[in-house]
C-alpha cells in the first residue's frame, strides 16, 4: 500500500514508532522532496483517517510497525496518496493486495450491487468477507451506509 509506505519511511528513518508532527513534516518535505510542507500535513489528516496514525501529546504515533514495511529503492509516492479514499476503494485494495484481480472483483462487486440494490461500499463489503479479507474500518463505513 502506498499511503503505508510512504507514511513509514519518516518513522524508519528515526527508528520509532513516535514523532512529532515538524519531525514528520521535515522529513517528507525537506528530507525526500515528496511533498510540500500543506502536502506532508494533509497525509497526516490521511493516514490518522484510515488509522495508520494516531495524534498523542501533541506528537504523531504509528498505527503499525513501520520497520516491517518495505520500502523500493526507486520509491516516489504519488501525489493520489492525498485523497481520501472511499470506503469502496479501500476495500478494493485490500483485495488486490490480497491477490485478487481488481476487474474480476470490480465485477463481482457491481454484480452483488445490482442484484442486492445496496451501495457500491456494502457489496463490496459483502465480497470481501466473502473470500475472508479483513479491510479494517472500510468494512465499518460500509456498514455504516446499510445503517446498521
Amino acid at each position: 500500500m502506498s499511503l503505508e509506505v510512504a507514511v513509514a519511511v519518516p518513522f524508519k528513518q528515526q527508528g520509532t514508532t513516535r514523532l512529532g508532527e515538524g519531525e514528520f513534516v521535515v522529513a517528507l518535505s525537506l528530507d525526500r522532496s515528496w511533498f510540500s510542507p500543506d502536502q506532508a500535513k494533509r497525509l497526516i489528516d490521511v493516514a490518522a483517517g484510515r488509522g495508520l496514525l494516531a495524534r498523542e501529546d501533541g506528537g504523531i504515533v504509528a498505527q503499525f510497525e513501520p520497520a516491517d514495511v518495505v520500502v523500493p529503492e526507486e520509491y516516489e509516492p504519488d501525489q493520489s496518496i492525498l485523497r481520501e479514499q472511499s470506503a469502496f476503494e479501500r476495500i478494493l485494495d485490500a483485495l488486490v493486495a490480497a491477490g485478487y484481480d481488481k476487474q474480476d472483483v470490480v465485477a463481482e462487486v457491481n454484480d452483488r450491487q445490482r442484484r442486492l440494490g445496496v451501495s457500491v461500499e456494502a457489496a463490496a463489503a459483502l465480497y470481501a468477507r466473502e473470500q475472508d479479507i479483513d479491510a479494517g474500518d472500510a468494512i465499518e463505513a460500509a456498514k455504516a451506509d446499510l445503517g446498521e
